[in-house]
């Protein structure tokens, strides 16, 4: 008698898989708020960490303006003239100072006319009662720390006469963003603990259901099916667990995301920003499902290859 051929095995094989692979979603359904219950814990499970890793890309889009970080602002004092502001900028370039920009009283009124929307109350002022400005960018020097420089520079600037006073920019912008990579390191140990917590609630109702269908798995190991004939459909279960658990997390994301966008706008355009929050992108979604999907999976593997090394030792399978 001739050996089945590759073809027929092949065949056999992708037979049983779609077997299994709708079998056990039939299996979940016919127990729907047991399933349902199930999904609800493994949606709420998924969309912590991922709502977190949302609002950490979504805080990204802001303009942290890095280039500027180390930016000093230097007022002048009010009645310093043009050329006592050239001559101190000649002094400044003998510092360890790379770059400076100035800013006269009328750049700067003018400046403030457009951005403010004041421009008519503006025009009943007697004189202009803005200072010189002096943007200062030191030239950064190597083993000293960007804060250590600054404050040095800072405290040479303000011991100058013609300086009124020195303002170092954006130094919130640089506790953001060092709360944004701590945020980074927050989600990564948020997501590893999450993702155990799938994988031991998917083996935990993996188990409860292998534990209900012990005496069906017995009688089939008695006639002969192998491990891998056992352990397919349950497999298959754990991995709608998973996927099922992951559309569920992607629902209440979505539902989050519309409910927080309408006060965020509103928010924004208060300050002139069209800034707007951003869902998950295509690759991302598929991502989440194949994640949970695999979570699945696993969970299910560790729940069933407990039982079927009892059952290799001829134990009491169906009591454990």
């Amino acid at each position: 008698m001739k050996s089945p051929t590759l073809k027929k095995r092949l065949r056999s094989w992708g037979r049983r898989q779609l077997y299994s692979f709708f079998s056990s979603l039939g299996t979940l359904l016919s127990h729907r708020f047991g399933t349902l219950m199930t999904v609800v814990v493994l949606g709420i499970a998924m969309v912590l960490p991922i709502g977190l890793l949302l609002t950490l890309e979504n805080l990204r889009q802001i303009d942290l303006q890095q280039d500027n970080w180390g930016t000093l602002t230097v007022f002048m004092q009010i009645n310093t003239t043009a050329e006592q502001v050239r001559g101190f900028e000649e002094i400044l370039k003998q510092q360890v100072v790379a770059k400076t920009n100035t800013i006269s009283p009328q750049q700067g009124m003018q400046e403030f006319r457009e951005s403010s929307g004041f421009g008519k109350a503006l025009d009943i002022l007697d004189s202009n009662p803005l200072p010189w400005i002096i943007e200062v960018e030191p030239e950064w020097l190597d083993g000293l720390s960007m804060d250590e420089q600054a404050e040095s520079l800072t405290e040479w600037l303000e011991a100058q006469d013609l300086v009124e006073s020195v303002v170092v920019d954006s130094k919130w912008l640089q506790r953001l963003a060092g709360l944004i990579r701590l945020g980074d390191a927050f989600v990564s140990v948020l997501g590893f603990m999450f993702s155990l917590a799938v994988l031991v609630v998917i083996a935990n109702t993996i188990r409860l259901d292998v534990g209900n269908r012990a005496e069906e798995i017995e009688i089939l190991s008695l006639v002969g099916a192998g491990p891998g004939f056992i352990r397919l459909p349950f497999l298959y279960s754990g991995f709608w667990y998973g996927l099922l658990g992951a559309f569920f997390a992607l629902i209440l994301l979505e539902l989050s995301l519309a409910y927080l966008r309408a006060p965020l706008a509103s928010l924004m355009d208060a300050y002139g920003n069209s800034f707007s929050l951003s869902g998950l992108t295509i690759p991302q979604v598929l991502l989440l499902f194949l994640v949970g999907g695999a979570l699945g999976w696993l969970g299910a593997w560790i729940a069933v290859q407990r039982y079927l090394r009892q059952l290799n030792r001829g134990g009491p399978f169906h009591r454990i």
